[in-house]
């Protein structure tokens, strides 16, 4: 096959399938505030407003049950192929929507691709990266999601100034580009090695982790072989024990682990986050911001710009510190945003507008506002936003992965759903307590993090396993110790001959 560059290349190129997340978060909250959106779609608000937003996440959640059989059956990578079809034609039927009906009919169909991309990207970049770099491999989907959700919204500010239905039409049809690389660039893309263990093609397995790991394609490099021979012990030991992957998701053994994944995504919607992305032109116009496009603008470049240390960072401080501190500043944010509001704010005197509670003649409150929302998305960057997906993949084994990354990756579209549906209602009728309910629940998140999640940066996926079996006390797994070098010492022991590897085919064989 075609040579790419490294494990970050293609890493940064699957991870596309989450940009689509970000393209269709902006597809919406970008049109929001437009009078042509409005005029056609009739002005929609509360619970109609909430059926077309949280379509998506209905059609990403059953796109997340099955992205476990398909991922198992066809391959990761054929699978998010498949995802990307059906994003180009969920874009086709939004873009040509007559009414309501048809847009979340459409939204559904792209929300189906979403649940199969966001489940096995994630997944696949975790199976192809070394540990060392896992977490940061991962975050580029972090990265992409941001982008993506910038890139569209500046496309959508851009096309509110023509005066006619283009301006919503046009780029809902110019989503489905991205989707269009994905599927073709991924023709030259290797599978994932672990996927290829699963169904018995070592050959392959091999020349991709030399692939993966070399400049050279070197079968014998000690490195390589080390992670063959730990892929193969495993995948034994897994037949041995006649491992049946859907019971053992809720086995006594497994079940914590599972639900602790399960439990990161939840807590990551529960945060507030997609409620600030979706929805933040009504909470601006609660504030008394008058831009309020140019002012979500500004949010979204922030998204993106604080993603970026995240990536740098995460496989140096941990998983836990941040979703520890990412939930106590979010908390704290929220808490100011809401106190303001509750404060300085009063009735609508307008009653078919999406806010019933304005501040009204308070700039600097206003202010101080927009400026907590901006530090409450920049905070969601940088923790929650990276490790909630890398957490999700890092803490099952093998046998259980793409099953448990769907019921996860399930979860976060299920509340998702939730929030998107009711929100609008909620910013109706409550208002300003809407935030201090999601501060609250920041507060309940830091408190599980404290107590149930352990550390597992830098640690291989099959010494993850280890840290669960050993009973390893969470509290003291903060910033996490360094992970017991197994892959060296096979490593080592390969290079001095104390372990051997069977006979190796032509070293000069290149990945098909």
């Amino acid at each position: 096959m075609v040579r790419v560059l490294n494990v970050y290349t293609i890493s940064a190129f699957v991870a596309i399938g989450v940009a689509l997340i970000g393209f269709d978060i902006s597809s919406m909250s970008g049109v929001l505030g437009t009078q042509q959106y409005q005029d056609f779609y009739e002005n929609p608000l509360g619970i109609r407003q909430g059926l077309i937003t949280s379509a998506m996440a209905a059609g990403s959640f059953a796109g997340a049950l099955s992205a476990g059989v398909l991922g198992n059956r066809f391959s990761r990578k054929v699978t998010i192929q498949g995802g990307a079809v059906l994003w180009c034609i969920g874009s086709a039927v939004q873009s040509a929507s007559n009414g309501v009906p048809m847009l979340i009919f459409g939204r559904v169909i792209s929300g189906i691709c979403i649940g199969l991309t966001a489940s096995l990207t994630p997944t696949y970049q975790s199976e192809i990266a070394p540990r060392k770099i896992r977490g940061r491999i991962v975050s580029f989907q972090s990265l992409a999601g941001s982008l993506g959700i910038m890139i569209q919204y500046f496309i959508q500010y851009g096309c509110s100034f023509i005066d006619s239905e283009a301006s919503f039409r046009l780029p809902w049809a110019i989503q489905a580009i991205p989707a269009v690389i994905l599927f073709v660039g991924l023709f030259w893309f290797p599978y994932s090695p672990r996927w290829l263990a699963s169904k018995d093609r070592w050959e392959e397995v091999l020349y991709v982790l030399a692939y993966l790991r070399t400049s050279n394609n070197d079968i014998n490099d000690p490195l390589v072989l080390a992670e063959y021979k730990e892929m193969e012990d495993q995948v034994r030991f897994e037949r041995e024990v006649r491992a049946q992957p859907i019971r053992e998701l809720l086995s006594p053994k497994m079940r914590k682990r599972v639900f602790l994944g399960m439990a990161v995504q939840i807590w990551s919607q529960l945060t507030g986050m997609n409620v600030m992305m979706y929805y933040i032109v009504y909470i601006l116009q609660s504030a008394g911001i008058t831009s309020v496009l140019l002012a979500s603008a500004i949010q979204y470049v922030i998204n993106v710009i604080m993603t970026i240390p995240a990536i740098l960072w995460v496989d140096r401080y941990g998983r836990r510190p941040a979703l520890l501190l990412g939930a106590l500043s979010m908390a704290l944010w929220l808490y100011i945003i809401g106190g303001l509001l509750m404060q300085y704010g009063q009735p609508n005197p307008v009653t078919n507008q999406p806010s019933t509670w304005l501040v009204m003649d308070h700039p600097a409150v206003s202010r101080t506002i927009l400026a907590c929302s901006y530090l409450t998305v920049g905070s969601f960057a940088l923790t929650w936003a990276p490790v909630s997906w890398i957490y999700q993949t890092e803490v099952v084994p093998l046998r259980i992965r793409v099953r448990s990354v769907s019921l996860s990756t399930a979860s976060n579209w299920a509340f998702n759903y939730i929030l998107a549906l009711g929100v609008p209602p909620l910013l109706r009728s409550i208002s300003w307590r809407l935030f201090f309910i999601f501060a609250s629940l920041n507060i309940l998140a830091f408190i599980h993090v404290w107590f149930a999640a352990p550390e597992t940066k830098q640690r291989t996926l099959e010494e993850i396993d280890e840290i669960f079996e050993h009973g390893e006390p969470f509290w003291k797994s903060f910033t996490g110790t360094k992970a017991p070098s197994r892959l060296e010492q096979l490593a080592k022991d390969i290079e001095t001959g104390k372990l051997k590897i069977g006979p190796m085919a032509n070293p000069n064989r290149l990945i098909g």
